[in-house]
């Protein structure tokens, strides 16, 4: 018998229950550990802590169907760098977190890097901005905040727009104040700003060690500070400062974001009293509405619980606090953690101690992909990660004035400092370090204008500045000894160089040491005298010291303050006897040629233009040929008197009297000008002359100027020193016969020296043998020598150089500057070949115009057939002989019948135009009149009588009246054919 199994009713109510179970399991969020480190005590700690709370509570209350939850274990690290490594050990060990969020000061943050590291736990940390802690190699390391080295490129910018030379960084003992000094220091020396003493002040330093250290400042020249350190330490710094006097209108005080993020947190009284003028540059915060729906929140949840704690101000490091938590929830969501677990490592049994005792995170290495991708918009701003780190944004300038701070303009990465920020694209390239774009700032003790940084030092070490001895040309130094045997020292090189020392923007003790040995005499050459600064006897050497190439290999040479250049004197001799053929040189023969060409060329095409209307362009042969040279050379002059009647030719002649103004004024300058030369004609013009005829010559005694000389081959005993322009004058007198010099090669200084005193006698001729003129030596890598540089720019473009010229060059004969002899100041055609090549294309255009015309008029001829009778000679021949005719239909060959009265009978004489023959002409049809309508016969000349003709004939020629006909047959072939054909109609 087969048995059933019982069926079991189940109650609805228990199905139910067991539903809603299990959607309440499945609806669960999954929980994630995370585990925050901050000092409990520390006002950024307890602000960061209420920050992420809530941040989560907001995040979660938005984001409400996320799968994921965070759940905070706090630890407190108690200031301490072992407290927060046992905090951070513990939630790893203990807690098994996921990731921590903290710590909160740079010196804890190498060793939980490290942790985190061997545990792949991501340690995300809102303040520890020290920029040593990237060189920690850990991918699992994420700074939620700025890098400190991201505002140093503003703080250089600022220090450049106003100009200061030197910066005293003041920054405390430790991780947080060593990590931003290697990038400080490089975007100082960028902008050419020296840092020339460090300021290093302990962590925990007593008001004693603050007070020490400020003296050491006030003995010192700068007094541009910049300070790097947080508002503990900062604030008591400021208070010594203002007892000391710091805070006077003589004193620059800048401030790093250490700083500027916590101003609102500070004591009211420090930033009234102990900070006024202070600038410095935080991070820019753009405003949102998120940003003060938060404040306010802040102010509604966290004030109530602190009452009378001011400390709990809102600042930047909160909302990174706050944006750090977010970003954190949104990687665990992406990241689909369910059952984060620690895989547990081996133990090992000759550890003594348990700190590898945690294992590895399971999830760690996607969850800290997925955190390095977040991007979203913060409290701070935008959230995106570069490197592991916050990227930088513009960075506000900030002046402390009463108990807040007011932004004066802004540092953007791509245009500098900038009034206002400008969100949209910009179309500025240029990066500007301008003060003109920061507004107003009161400084220290209430100054209004820019402090300039410097002061004289009370204690200062002087520099050991020294001065060549001068046996002659005390013109450029010149040294006496006192009684006590202390020196004046005098002279244009001296006051050049206390003028560039003046114009520095900060303040340089110096003293002036001669050159000299124990007797007052010279110690050595000028080459030993820069070498003693190569050795260190000198801190700069000044004087009359030329910058060359051999002694730069020892020190290094600011820019020259005097002309370069080394020349050579030759005495001067009266040129009396003048040569007969100097009319001649002014013009080289090239340029004589060209010349005659041209004046012949423009003559002949005159004479072509002119030929068949001008009676003054006809005649016999050799007339026309002289009318052709006389034309031409005539109007060198402008004495042609030839009437010209085509207007191509009066085109052509207004060029060519524009050329022949040019040519004759270049000429008359030359002539006079080569004349005037000659006067002063110099005894040499060439060194190869010296070297061949084996002459003396001069050279300044110690001067490079001797090895120069060498160099051009001079014999070492044909070269005498000379000390003084006097001397040198002696030598000349002598000449080279008589133990004196030919010539003298000296530095170009020298050389107008010497000619203020003697121009009428020498004079300097080339090639003039380049040298850098007359600088200041100071050992290699000095910092004073770009900044001295650009003082002597300022100082010789200035009326301040002129008068200490004027001091010790002044000349009180007519002639202070020297002259220059040019060995060759003829004019070549290389001067005048624009001028004839328009003259070519006019003539040329000119003389296609006319050909083409004359042959238009004359197409008949050149169009006849071709046969026995028209072969290519007899059409050329006939043109020819067409050409050589005149043009009876020119106005200037009309002639006209007026009434007269002839041998007492009066007669009205018509008009009569002589037309030409029928040979050479077409005749008009107004001119012929035929026998009947339609006749074919030969036309008939429609005239006077002959007797009218005889009578009252006039011919105007010339402008001229006369009642006689004359009949020229040499001139006037045409006339002829006219007066035949007049007979036969007759």
């Amino acid at each position: 018998m087969k048995l059933e199994a019982p069926i079991v009713a189940i109650p609805p109510l228990v199905v139910l229950l067991l539903l809603l179970n299990i959607g309440m399991a499945q609806s669960t969020p999954f929980p994630v550990r995370v585990g925050v480190v901050v000092d409990m005590d520390d006002y950024v700690g307890k602000m960061g802590l209420n920050c992420i709370t809530m941040a989560l509570s907001d995040f979660y209350t938005k984001h409400g169907h996320y799968k994921t939850r965070l759940v905070l274990t706090k630890r407190d690290s108690k200031k301490d760098v072992v407290g927060a490594a046992a905090a951070a050990l513990d939630l790893l060990k203990n807690v098994q977190v996921q990731a921590i969020i903290g710590p909160l000061s740079s010196m804890q943050a190498p060793f939980m890097i490290h942790l985190g590291n061997k545990s792949q736990v991501p340690i995300i940390t809102f303040s520890a901005s020290s920029p040593s802690l990237l060189s920690i190699q850990s991918p699992y390391f994420v700074r939620a905040a700025l890098d400190d080295s991201s505002q140093v490129k503003a703080i250089a910018a600022t220090v450049k727009a106003y100009g200061w030379r030197e910066a005293v960084p003041i920054y405390v003992d430790n991780e947080f104040g060593h990590g931003i000094m290697p990038f400080l220091a490089d975007s100082l020396e960028q902008v050419n700003v020296h840092i020339p003493y460090r300021s290093v002040i302990p962590s925990f330093a007593t008001d004693d060690q603050i007070v020490a250290e400020l003296y050491k400042l006030m003995r010192n020249q700068t007094r541009v500070f910049i300070v790097h350190m947080r508002t503990t330490l900062g604030s008591r710094l400021f208070s010594k400062a203002k007892l000391l006097g710091m805070m006077s209108e003589d004193y620059v005080w800048i401030i790093t974001d250490g700083m500027t993020n916590e101003l609102s947190s500070m004591d009211r009284s420090v930033l009234e009293e102990d900070m006024q003028g202070v600038i410095g540059v935080r991070p820019h915060i753009l405003k949102s509405e998120e940003l003060h729906k938060f404040k306010v929140k802040y102010e509604k949840e966290i004030r109530p619980q602190n009452p009378t704690n001011h400390d709990m101000n809102l600042n930047i490091f909160g909302f990174w606090a706050y944006d750090s938590a977010v970003a954190l929830a949104m990687a665990v969501e992406k990241a689909r953690i369910r059952n984060a677990t620690f895989l547990k490592k081996g133990s090992d049994s000759t550890t003594p101690t348990d700190l590898e005792g945690f294992g590895v995170s399971s999830i760690g290495t996607e969850l800290i992909q997925m955190l390095s991708n977040i991007t979203f918009r913060g409290l701070a701003g935008e959230f995106k990660l570069v490197e592991g780190q916050l990227e930088s944004p513009p960075y506000q300038i900030i002046n402390v004035i009463g108990a807040g701070a007011r932004v004066v303009g802004y540092w953007t990465k791509g245009n500098g400092i900038v009034r206002e920020l400008n969100f949209e694209k910009s179309t500025k390239e240029t990066y500007s370090t301008s003060k003109s774009n920061i507004g107003f700032i009161m400084w220290p003790g209430d100054r209004k204008n820019p402090p300039k940084g410097w002061v004289t030092p009370t204690n200062g070490k002087k520099l050991r500045i020294g001065v060549p001895i001068k046996l002659r040309f005390f013109e450029f130094m010149h040294i006496t000894w006192n009684s006590d045997n202390s020196t004046k020292v005098e002279g244009y090189c001296k006051d050049v160089f206390d003028m560039v020392i003046e114009a520095l923007p900060y303040g340089v003790q110096y003293e002036y040491i001669p050159f000299a040995t124990s007797d007052h005499k010279r110690a050595g050459s000028y080459d030993e005298f820069v070498y003693a600064v190569y050795k260190g006897e000198f801190d700069a050497a000044v004087g009359d010291v030329t910058i060359i190439a051999s002694r730069s290999q020892y020190v290094d040479f600011t820019l020259p303050y005097t002309e370069s250049g080394v020349s050579m004197v030759v005495p001067v001799k009266n040129d009396k006897n003048k040569n007969a053929w100097a009319f001649l040189k002014p013009l080289t023969w090239q340029l004589w040629l060209t010349s005659f060409c041209s004046f012949v060329f423009i003559g002949f095409l005159i004479w072509i233009l002119e030929h068949r209307i001008n009676e003054e362009f006809r005649g016999p042969l050799w007339h026309q040929v002289g009318t052709i040279f006389w034309f031409a050379f005539s109007t060198m002059v402008f004495a042609n008197r030839e009437r010209v009647i085509s207007n191509l030719s009066r085109f052509l002649l207004i060029i060519w009297f524009l050329v022949v103004l040019i040519l004759t004024q270049s000429y008359t300058a030359s002539l006079t000008s080569m004349l005037t030369v000659q006067e002063l004609k110099p005894t040499i013009t060439d060194v190869n002359e010296l070297i061949r005829n084996k002459e003396t010559v001069g050279y300044h005694n110690g001067s490079f100027v001797f090895e120069l000389l060498k160099g051009l081959s001079f014999d070492e005993s044909r070269l005498l020193a000379y000390s003084s322009p006097e001397d040198m004058h002696e030598l000349f007198r002598k000449g080279s016969a008589k133990g004196g010099i030919s010539a003298a090669f000296d530095e170009i200084p020298y050389v107008k020296l010497f000619l203020a005193k003697y121009c009428s006698k020498y004079i300097t001729v080339g090639p003039m043998y380049k040298t850098d003129g007359f600088g200041f030596a100071f050992p290699i890598g000095s910092p004073l020598v770009p900044d001295i540089s650009r003082a002597i720019l300022n100082v010789t473009e200035g009326m301040k150089m002129m008068e200490v010229e004027n001091k010790w060059f002044k000349n009180d004969t007519e002639c202070a500057d020297f002259i220059e002899f040019s060995s060759s100041n003829s004019l070549g055609i290389e001067s005048f070949w624009g001028l004839f090549m328009i003259v070519g294309i006019a003539g040329v255009i000119a003389l296609i115009i006319y050909v083409t015309s004359f042959l238009y008029e004359n197409w008949h001829v050149v169009h006849q057939g071709s046969n026995a009778e028209t072969t290519l000679a007899s059409k050329s021949l006939e043109l020819l002989q067409r050409f050589n005719s005149k043009d009876i239909t020119c106005h200037t060959f009309k002639k006209y019948e007026q009434r007269v009265n002839h041998n007492g009978c009066g007669c009205d004489c018509a008009r009569i135009v002589m037309e030409p023959s029928d040979e050479y002409f077409h005749p008009s049809p107004s001119t012929f009149s035929h026998n009947s309508p339609g006749n074919n016969g030969p036309p008939s000349r429609t005239s006077s009588s002959p007797e009218a003709l005889a009578g009252c004939f006039t011919i105007r020629h010339g402008g001229e009246e006369s009642n006689v006909i004359e009949h020229d047959q040499d001139q006037d072939q045409d006339q002829q054919s006219a007066s035949t054909v007049a007979q036969e109609t007759h």
